[in-house]
């Protein structure tokens, strides 16, 4: 499973890096990005899930 954050989305919350601060990152404008291009660990992905869910903007997405 990938992350990924739409960028348009992203209003800069960071609830994601709150949660799983080695899936973001936060570049300098305080907006997230995914912290990889790779599959993230399968122990990782309920974290991952959990990010999305708190997302207020539903900005990140999750792929197979």
């Amino acid at each position: 499973m990938k992350v990924r954050v739409d960028r348009e989305r992203c209003q800069g919350h960071n609830r994601c890096y709150d949660i799983a601060s080695d899936l973001f990152v936060i570049d300098d404008f305080g907006y997230a990005a995914a912290a990889r291009d790779d599959a993230i660990p399968s122990e990782r992905e309920a974290d991952a899930r959990r990010a999305a869910l708190s997302c207020p903007e539903q900005a990140i997405v999750m792929e197979d």
